[in-house]
Order: structure tokens, then C-alpha cells, then sequence
């Protein structure tokens, strides 16, 4: 039955809507654990769908006692929103659109309109008319809630995938006892650079190596930045205690480099990966025979 205050009068929508929640939350989660977001999301058991629905619940009622009911980033949102994402993302895995998930959301209000239209029988018309618009304005923002979070969750998983995709791209090849190499190939942008030094530094660590090798003969083009970054990795890995050794800087390339004017007198540049090796055999003392010296 609908709240009055003191006086006789009923309370506001948002108080009312609040209530309501909190008075109808087991009879709502049952009803929602059927609807196809929880029930094709939370499969392991019907009570795990419920339970789900019960949180939600609990989390409109808060927001509805904050008066906050058109903020989606009411404190509100905050114990379900990573829920809220999950079940976003599971279906739009699922091949759901952003607009049939936001359909699901909005299929989530007609099992509260009915319950609460039953709650309000004697409340006066206007009363009853704000207080659906309240809970309407609510499910619309508990819509907005779930995009928002999903599309963030989603921007990270393509951001780690893509993260995952670098490392992949930039192996580390253990070439010697204390020389390691990196094959670049494609194009160098920062994140990738930022990629290509954390690497590079670790396997020097791991490998203890003092040679370290940036084969840049499969990258198509140099530009000031890409030159920039192999100049911090360098120096980076000098500070290691390796020696950066590039190799790879093919005419068109060395023509872009003096064209730009960049600085490159203090790396060590060698034609090809075979030239960088056996400087870095050299500078170890081994020495290369060749195999007509060997019959």
C-alpha cells in the first residue's frame, strides 16, 4: 500500500517508488530471473538469476532514496555496475545488438508496472501518474548504466586483446649466450614502442645478455618519432647493461633518417641481422670460421 506522511498526504514519487522496491524486491527478482538478460546470463541455477535480480533491486531502491533517479552515476549503480557490464557483454557475445540489449533492459519494467499500479489503487490519479514516470525514468537510466559499462568493459578486452597482439608481434629471440634480438616488422607507433622496450628489457634481465639486437628490416618506414623511441630504447637497454646494436636500416630509410636530421652517431648500426650478429660475437670474442675453412 502507498506511503503518507504525517499530515495525510502521500509521499513523493521517488519515496514512493523507493518502497515500493524494497516491499515488492523477492517478488520482482522472481519475475525478472525469468526475463531472457538474467535468465540466458546467469545459467548455472535459476536462485543465481534471482539473486542477481535482488541486487539490482536493492540498487534502484538506493538510488530512488537519493532522489537521483535520472544520474548514472547515482552511488547508487556502483555494487551492481561491474554485474550491470558483465551482463551487457554476455549478450552482446551472444550476437545481441546495442539496441536489443536495451530492449531486454526496458522489458525489465512492465513486471513492476503492474504490482505497483496494485499498490496505488487509492492514491489520487497525479500521484499515480508521477510515480510511473519516476520508476520509467529509473529502468531508462539503469539502461543507460548498462551500456555505458559495457562499451567500457568492451574498450578494455579490445585494449588487452590488442595489447596481446604486440607482445605476440614482438618476440624476443635469444640468438647467442648474451645476445638477444628483436624482429620488427610493420608499422612502429607508440604503444607498440612502449611494447618493443618492455620486452627487450626484460629478456636482457632474463637472458643476462649484453648484446641486444633491434632488427628494423621488415619496418617500412622511419619518421622522427619511430626514431625518437628507438633512441630511448637503446639507451634504455644501456642502462641495463647491454649494448644496443640496430640493424636493418635499409638506403631509403637511412635517406628519411639524414633528411630528418636526426642524430644516430652514438647507436651502433649495422646492414643486415647477420652484420649485428657477428658484431656482437666479435665484441664477445667468439670467432666466425667460415666453412670453407672448416674442409
Amino acid at each position: 500500500m502507498p506511503e503518507h506522511a504525517a499530515d495525510g498526504t502521500f509521499v513523493n514519487p521517488t519515496g514512493e517508488v523507493r518502497d515500493f522496491l524494497r516491499r515488492r524486491r523477492e517478488q520482482i527478482a522472481q519475475r525478472w530471473a525469468d526475463e531472457p538478460l538474467f535468465r540466458t546470463v546467469f545459467t548455472v541455477s535459476r536462485d543465481e538469476a534471482v539473486e542477481a535480480a535482488k541486487a539490482v533491486v536493492d540498487a534502484l531502491a538506493e538510488v530512488a532514496d537519493a532522489a537521483r533517479v535520472e544520474d548514472p552515476d547515482a552511488a547508487g549503480f556502483s555494487s551492481v555496475r561491474e554485474q550491470l557490464g558483465r551482463m551487457g557483454t554476455a549478450r552482446s557475445r551472444a550476437g545481441l545488438s546495442a539496441g536489443q540489449i536495451s530492449n531486454e533492459l526496458a522489458s525489465l519494467r512492465l513486471p513492476l508496472e503492474n504490482p505497483l499500479l496494485a499498490d496505488l489503487q487509492e492514491a489520487p490519479e497525479g500521484h499515480v501518474r508521477a510515480c510511473m514516470t519516476t520508476l520509467t525514468v529509473l529502468i531508462g537510466t539503469l539502461r543507460v548504466v548498462v551500456m555505458q559499462t559495457a562499451l567500457s568493459e568492451g574498450q578494455a578486452l579490445i585494449d588487452r586483446q590488442r595489447l596481446q597482439l604486440l607482445e605476440v608481434a614482438t618476440p624476443v629471440i635469444k640468438l647467442w649466450d648474451g645476445i638477444v634480438a628483436v624482429p620488427l616488422i610493420g608499422t612502429l607507433d607508440s604503444a607498440r614502442s612502449q611494447v618493443v622496450m618492455e620486452t627487450l628489457l626484460e629478456a636482457v634481465v632474463e637472458q643476462q645478455a649484453r648484446y641486444a639486437i633491434l632488427d628494423i628490416t621488415g619496418v617500412p618506414t622511419v619518421d622522427s618519432l619511430v626514431a625518437q623511441h628507438l633512441m630511448k630504447t637503446v639507451a634504455a637497454a644501456r642502462l641495463m647493461g647491454a649494448e644496443c646494436i640496430v640493424s636493418g636500416i635499409r638506403p631509403a630509410i637511412a635517406q628519411t633518417i639524414v633528411h630528418l636530421g636526426l642524430d644516430l652517431g652514438t647507436v651502433v648500426t649495422r646492414a643486415g641481422l647477420a652484420d649485428a650478429l657477428a658484431y656482437a660475437l666479435h665484441k664477445l670474442g667468439a670467432g666466425i670460421v667460415a666453412d670453407a675453412d672448416l674442409r
